[in-house]
């Protein structure tokens, strides 16, 4: 437990760079954060650098542009997150790619990542299959660097 819980503060509006790369810029934020910092991780020594932003709010979102800096580095971006299909990722790509012009330094099409459009089944295997997992992360990023 930390010793200064009470006086910890996170920026409203601030995303955090958790992890540096060039080849991909990755955002997520809550509890998918740590599957994305695995895969990243993963990805790394198979020669794949991601950038791992971590939004921590939603509103305030990315006062900054700083996710917009780190897409136009990487020119790749992947917005994941557990939420359904049009939650969260796709409020996120809206703010990135639309509102602050992102389209204009993409290599790539841009990319999703979800929970499955479908109800979640119960226990561990439930998580596993019907949110994203390292595997379905991974595989997403080396579609899109090989593209």
């Amino acid at each position: 437990m930390p010793a200064n819980l009470l006086e910890y503060r996170v920026p409203f509006g601030i995303p955090e760079t958790v992890k540096f790369g060039d080849d991909i810029t990755i955002v997520s934020y809550g509890s998918t954060l740590r599957i994305v910092l695995e895969a990243a991780d993963r990805l790394e020594k198979l020669g794949t650098s991601c950038e791992v932003l971590d939004v921590q709010t939603l509103l305030p979102f990315d006062i900054n542009h700083n996710i917009l800096e780190s897409l136009k580095k990487t020119n790749r971006i992947l917005f994941v997150d557990e939420d359904v299909p049009g939650g969260a990722t796709a409020y996120m790509y809206n703010k990135v790619m639309e509102e602050q012009g992102g389209y204009k330094w993409i290599d790539v099409a841009p990319r999703t990542l979800t929970a499955q459009a479908h109800r979640p089944g119960y226990g561990t295997d439930g998580d596993y299959f019907g949110k994203p997992n390292v595997e379905d992360i991974v595989s997403t990023v080396f579609d899109m660097v090989r593209e």
